[in-house]
């Protein structure tokens, strides 16, 4: 099946019952493009894991149209986790919430958590709303990143077709605006701990929540487990090294012309005694960094490469995803 035009009604609707079928599609979001199966349907869920090749026991999160349809997945939803969701929602933000018990269990990865998200990108509202309508409803989807386990997030159908072949249908939204995965905010402990950063500043959360935002708690109760969260991630087939501007030039002044399987991508100005060297501009803007990050990464990963070097970005807080992703990366490497 050819990618389908995301734009295109009857598209929405072939890929919503072929979704009720128990079958896969991937779907853009704001963030990334994820791999879509009803979350309901623990055989489809399954298929997920065995095709991203993700360990079954770690979490995936679950998209819903909106927030009436938190209720199906979730047991309780505390006040702070309300008013996140009246202020981001739709949005890049997932809240790990109780999950109700018997539901969804497949793509929780058994866990007694759930992470809920409504995206905002207008074709993941229409195949949910058109999910949802159908006589046997769908009330939300699992959609993990539609890529191979543990390595670099898709942000355009290319990237996902590229990544799993003709089999899977694809729902083509385009580019997404957002680049990087949602922030993740773990509501199950009393108060909210930020286990994942996104686009959304720790501020904006913080100011919505109505009370400061950790990044753990001292509690007995450990962290639930939750997507995107482990150490290693996001990694390209190359080895990913992060380096300030001076370690740079300095590597790049030792290697001379012995450039042939290095690229590198940086903010900063460069000098490179060879032509050969394939060095690609990273934005100086942070929102843009982000969205353009995966792109690139994917980019230089194709060039065949064995070695991405990457400058470090800046300490500021509106960096701060951009530096978890990289620094995921690079400790794949």
């Amino acid at each position: 099946m050819p990618t389908l035009d995301g734009n295109d009604p009857d598209a929405i609707a072939r890929a919503a019952r072929r979704l009720a079928d128990g079958e896969l599609v991937a779907f853009p979001t704001e963030t990334v493009y994820g791999l879509g199966a009803d979350a309901t349907q623990d055989a489809a869920v399954r298929r997920i894991y065995t095709t991203k090749g993700r360990p079954a026991d770690h979490p995936l999160i679950v998209h819903v149209e909106s927030v009436r349809r938190v209720d199906v997945f979730a047991a309780e939803v505390p006040a702070f986790a309300e008013r996140l969701i009246q202020t981001f929602w739709p949005g890049p933000l997932t809240l790990i919430l109780p999950r109700r018990p018997g539901v969804a269990e497949m793509a929780a990865g058994g866990h007694p958590s759930i992470g809920l998200r409504c995206p905002a990108h207008p074709v993941a509202q229409a195949l949910l709303a058109a999910c949802a309508a159908l006589p046997r409803p769908v009330p939300g989807l699992a959609g993990p990143s539609a890529n191979r386990f543990g390595r670099i997030s898709p942000t355009a159908a290319s990237h996902v077709a590229d990544e799993f072949g003709p089999g899977l249908w694809v729902l083509d939204g385009g580019p997404c605006p957002v680049g990087v995965e949602s922030a993740i905010v773990d509501c199950t402990r009393g108060a909210p701990v930020l286990l994942r950063p996104g686009v959304l500043s720790r501020e904006a959360i913080s100011a919505a929540a109505g009370q400061p935002l950790a990044d753990r708690l001292p509690l007995a109760t450990p962290a639930p487990r939750a997507a995107g969260t482990l150490a290693a991630h996001y990694a390209p087939r190359a080895r990913l090294r992060l380096m300030d501007a001076r370690q740079l030039q300095a590597a790049l002044d030792v290697l001379g012309d012995d450039v042939a399987r290095i690229a590198v991508y940086a903010r900063s100005p460069l000098k490179a005694r060879s032509s050969a060297l394939l060095l690609r501009r990273m934005p100086d803007d942070a929102q843009v960094a982000a969205q353009q990050l995966y792109a690139a990464l994917r980019a230089l990963d194709d060039a065949g490469v064995a070695l991405i070097w990457v400058e470090t970005p800046p300490a500021g807080a509106e960096w701060e995803a951009v530096r978890d992703r990289l620094g995921r990366a690079a400790a794949s490497g």
